[in-house]
């Protein structure tokens, strides 16, 4: 079995191009407006495909902090009404589904309860991601595998026996694996990016990426060069927006430059293999000295 899978039309995994997604999360603040401005960076960045995420909030609310209140742009409400208000509904949906197919670029979400699969269903998208908080919801996973598509799972805030089982309910086929520490923003000494290596070990079959959540671009290109075949980051259009995670974000200018990096990272690996290459020609005959000998 090749560390390889399809989403989409696009093969993902070693030998590949990196597939970075621009992970617009709650960032809109249920504005489909911002939505959709998110989507335009997205694609003018060359981003491979948008990201959303779809919860029931009476589902994935903890009963005990459904009634807190908390001060936002809507006012004071309560945390149940705060995650209604970030949540988009079908009509909303289905116009981002328009919107994105008009600006040929694929989107797809983080489902964070079985009624979000049954929700996300009624749409073409080419993949389902599990996020860090549900990679122990293993009737989820089933769930979500269950309707075929390929998996994307995210493996912040878990333990490696948490990780291999999430793995061993998902099955290898059509799976990634995400690297990722669940922190908003993550500090650089905990970003463990030889994590990488580790899973790209234990897991041999499966295509290992890196979902990040630190501030700047430069770890998300060396994530590349340990081996991630997939990159998420966090897109807003402007970090001082309200959200919880705006601060963990890329603004659209360093989107454009985070997946310019990833490909020069790319394309700077090569092959392993000492040459001599054309260019350095002129100066080997130029600035070459051969002393001694054997």
């Amino acid at each position: 079995m090749s560390r390889e899978m399809k989403i989409g039309n696009r093969l993902v995994g070693d030998g590949h191009p990196a597939y970075v997604i621009a992970e617009i999360g709650i960032n809109h603040n249920g504005d489909i407006e911002i939505a959709k401005k998110m989507i335009d960076a997205a694609v003018h960045a060359n981003a491979d495909a948008v990201k959303f995420q779809k919860r029931t909030p009476e589902v994935c609310t903890p009963p005990d902090q459904q009634t807190q209140m908390r001060e936002t742009p809507w006012g004071y409400i309560t945390y149940l009404e705060y995650r209604y208000k970030v949540e988009f509904n079908e009509e909303q949906y289905r116009e981002i589904d328009a919107y994105c197919k008009q600006k040929g670029i694929p989107w797809m979400v983080s489902v964070w309860d079985e009624e979000s699969v049954d929700f996300m269903e009624k749409f073409d998208t080419p993949a389902y991601k599990i996020p860090s908080a549900s990679l122990t919801d293993l009737n989820l996973i089933r769930k979500a595998r269950a309707t075929g598509k390929p998996l994307i799972l995210s493996s912040g805030m878990s333990t490696m026996e948490q990780i291999r089982q999430g793995v061993r309910i998902a099955g290898e086929k059509d799976l990634v694996l995400m690297h990722c520490t669940s922190t908003y923003p993550c500090e650089p000494e905990e970003l463990n990016l030889r994590m990488i290596e580790t899973l790209r070990r234990e897991f041999p079959n499966i295509p290992i990426g890196y979902s990040g959540h630190e501030v700047g671009l430069v770890p998300s290109a060396v994530a590349v060069a340990f081996g991630a075949c997939m990159v998420e980051r966090h897109l807003t259009l402007d970090r001082a927006m309200w959200g919880s995670d705006q601060s963990a974000s890329v603004e659209p200018g360093g989107f454009e430059r985070l997946v310019k990096y990833i490909r020069v990272t790319e394309a700077a690996l090569g092959d392993g293999v000492k040459k001599v290459y054309d260019s350095e020609k002129g100066s080997m005959k130029k600035l070459r000295r051969v002393n001694g000998g054997e």
